[in-house]
C-alpha cells in the first residue's frame, strides 16, 4: 500500500507481532492521519497478522530484509533492545524519521549504554541525533526531529511524576521509587517467571536496589531539569497479577519547605497544557484504574510531614509506557495536534 496515495502519511512497523506493536497496530490502523504501509516479523513472516494474533487484521507480515523504504516513511522500530540499532540505521539513512521503542537510543553516551545494557553500542554515531521522546519535557526538539527515542515505561511514570519539583530546584536528590508493573511489560515471550502459575497470586520484586536499567533514564530527565543536583535513586520494581498498568509510589523530601497549595500548584501549573497528563486534588491517590486502556499519566500528590511528601504516579505501560506515546511522538514529529488518534485515549 502506498500510504501518500491518498493523502495520508506512509508508517511502517518492525516487530508487529510484540504486545507493544500490537498496540500500535490498533492504533495506527484508526489513526486519521496514516496508513500502514508495512508490517514485520521475522518470526512469523508470510503470515497474516490474524493467524499470530487475536486480532482481525488480514495485512501479511513481511521480514525486514524485504522492506523497501522510500525515505518518506515514518518508521516504528519495536524490537528488543541491542536487535534495533541496525534497523534504525537503515531507516534513517534512507531518510526515514524513526521512532524506537527499544532502549537502544535512550541514553547519550555509548559508555552509559554499554554500563547498563552490557554490550557495545554499535551506532554510536546516531546518539547525538537521538531526541528522548517524553513530550511534556522535551516537546519543542521532538518537534521536527528524525530519530526519537521512545522512553522506557517505568522511567515515564517516575519522571513525569518528579519534573515538577526537578525543574523547579526544591526536590533533595535522595529519592525512593516503588514501583509494580502488569506482566505485559515483560513482553509476549513466555518466560518462566511470567508463567500464569508464578505470576498469579504472587507479588515479585526483582533487580531492586541500583541494577535496573531504567534508573539511568531517570537520572538523565531528572539531571537534566534540575539544578545543581545528582540524583540518587533507589528503584524497587516489582511484578504484579495484572495484563497492564504501571504504578509508582515515591518517596521524597524537598529541600524547603512548601504548602501543599503550593505544591499542588506547582504540578498543575506545569501541566496546564499537557493533553495525557491529569493532577488529582490533593490527597487523593492514582491507581491503575486511572490509566488502563489510556494515554494518560494521572498523579497523585501526598504530604507527609513538612518537607516529606508520598507522590503516586500511575500510567498503562502499552500505551503511555510505550505505544501511545509512541503516537504522540510522531504528531510532534510531523507539525500535528499532539492528541491526533489518541482523542479516545483521555485526551
Amino acid at each position: 500500500m502506498d500510504g501518500e496515495a491518498n493523502g495520508a502519511v506512509a508508517v511502517g512497523i518492525v516487530g508487529a507481532t510484540g504486545y507493544t506493536g500490537l498496540t500500535l497496530v490498533r492504533l495506527l490502523k484508526r489513526h486519521p492521519r496514516v496508513q500502514v504501509a508495512w508490517m514485520t516479523s521475522e518470526s512469523a513472516a508470510g503470515r497474516r497478522l490474524a493467524e499470530v494474533a487475536p486480532v482481525l487484521d488480514e495485512d501479511v507480515l513481511v521480514p525486514w530484509e524485504e522492506v523497501t523504504l522510500t525515505g518518506r516513511e515514518v518508521v516504528f522500530c519495536c524490537l528488543p533492545h541491542g536487535a534495533a540499532m541496525e534497523v534504525v540505521q537503515q531507516a534513517y539513512a534512507a531518510g526515514c524519521r524513526v521512532i524506537d521503542l527499544s532502549a537502544d537510543f535512550r541514553l547519550p553516551q555509548p559508555e552509559t549504554y554499554a554500563r547498563w545494557y552490557g554490550v557495545a553500542h554499535r551506532a554510536p554515531e546516531l546518539l547525538s541525533h537521538a531526541v528522548y521522546g517524553l513530550p511534556e519535557v522535551y516537546r519543542e526538539t521532538i518537534r521536527g526531529a528524525r530519530l526519537v527515542a521512545n522512553p522506557g515505561c517505568y522511567p515515564t511514570s517516575v519522571n513525569l511524576a518528579l519534573y515538577p519539583l526537578a525543574r523547579a530546584g526544591v526536590l533533595s536528590p535522595h529519592i525512593i521509587v516503588d514501583s509494580k508493573s502488569g506482566v505485559s511489560g515483560a513482553g509476549r515471550k513466555p518466560k518462566l517467571t511470567t508463567h500464569f502459575v508464578e505470576a498469579n497470586e504472587n507479588l515479585s520484586p526483582y533487580n531492586i536496589g541500583y541494577t535496573h536499567r531504567h534508573i539511568a533514564e531517570m537520572e538523565r530527565v531528572l539531571g537534566d531539569v534540575g539544578r545543581d543536583w545528582t540524583p540518587v535513586i533507589t528503584f524497587s520494581p516489582h511484578l504484579l497479577p495484572v495484563n497492564r498498568g504501571i504504578l509508582s509510589t515515591i518517596y521524597v523530601t524537598l529541600r524547603e519547605p512548601l504548602s501543599p497549595e503550593e505544591v499542588h500548584a506547582l504540578y498543575t501549573q506545569t501541566y496546564r497544557d499537557a493533553a495525557f497528563v491529569r493532577v488529582l486534588p490533593l490527597g487523593q491517590v492514582a491507581t491503575l484504574r486511572h490509566t488502563q486502556h489510556t494515554n494518560l499519566c494521572v498523579i497523585g500528590l501526598t504530604p507527609v510531614r513538612e518537607r516529606q511528601w508520598i507522590i503516586t504516579s500511575s500510567i498503562d505501560n502499552l500505551l503511555k509506557g510505550a505505544a501511545g506515546q509512541a503516537v504522540q511522538n510522531m504528531n510532534l514529529m510531523l507539525g500535528w495536534d499532539e492528541r491526533t488518534g489518541l482523542l479516545h485515549l483521555g485526551a
